[in-house]
C-alpha cells in the first residue's frame, strides 16, 4: 500500500492506494462491462424471446436462429440465467470486494467454459465462417471475463477501490488579544 500526505494551512490529507491498483481497476471494468452485456442480453431474451431468437446478436446478425428451432421456454431461460448472472455480477460491484469478484467470476466461467466449447464443437449449416469466427470470440470473451474476474485480483478480501482520503483537520490557533 502506498501512503501519499499533503499538507497545507488547514491540515494533512492523506491518501492510501493499493500496490495492486491496476489490477483492482481492471477486475472493477470487467465485473461493469459483464454486467452491462449481462442485462442486455437478459432483459432482450426475458422480454421479448422471439426477437431474441430471430435477431441476436443484432445489427443484421442472427447466431441463434441458424442453430435450432424456435423454443420460446428456452429463450425465456436463457434471458432469466443472464439477468441472475448481472445480478450476482451487480452485488460484487457493490460489496466492492475481491472475493466476491471472484465468485462473480466464477459464475461467468461455469456458464462460459461449456458455452464456448458448445460453440467451438457445433458449426450450424447455416452460418457463415465469418460470424462463427465472430460467435466463438464473444464466447471466448465471457470465459475470458469471468477468468480475469477469478484471477485478477490479488490475494485475500480486499476492497475494489482504494480507500476514501482521510483529512485531519488542525486547530485554529486562537490570536491573543495585544496589550
Amino acid at each position: 500500500m502506498r501512503i501519499s500526505v499533503q499538507g497545507n494551512s488547514e491540515g494533512l490529507r492523506m491518501r492510501m492506494r493499493f500496490e495492486q491498483h491496476r489490477r483492482l481497476l481492471l477486475t472493477r471494468i470487467v465485473l461493469a462491462v459483464l454486467a452491462a452485456q449481462g442485462a442486455v442480453v437478459g432483459l432482450w431474451a426475458t422480454l421479448a424471446p422471439h426477437s431474441w431468437y430471430t435477431s441476436f446478436p443484432g445489427f443484421g446478425i442472427r447466431w441463434v436462429a441458424a442453430d435450432g428451432p424456435y423454443n420460446h421456454h428456452l429463450a425465456a431461460d436463457v434471458g432469466s440465467f443472464f439477468l441472475a448472472l448481472t445480478a450476482v455480477t451487480i452485488a460484487a460491484l457493490v460489496l466492492d470486494r475481491t472475493t466476491a469478484a471472484r465468485m462473480a467470476g466464477i459464475g461467468w466461467l461455469t456458464f462460459g467454459v461449456p458455452h464456448f466449447l458448445y460453440h467451438v464443437l457445433h458449426k450450424p449449416a447455416e452460418m457463415g465462417a465469418s460470424s462463427f469466427a465472430a460467435s466463438l470470440i464473444a464466447a471466448f470473451l465471457l470465459v475470458a471475463g469471468g477468468a480475469v474476474c477469478v484471477f485478477a485480483p490479488p490475494r485475500g478480501d480486499l476492497p475494489l477501490s482504494d480507500p476514501q482520503p482521510v483529512t485531519v483537520r488542525f486547530p485554529r490557533r486562537r490570536t491573543r488579544p495585544s496589550r
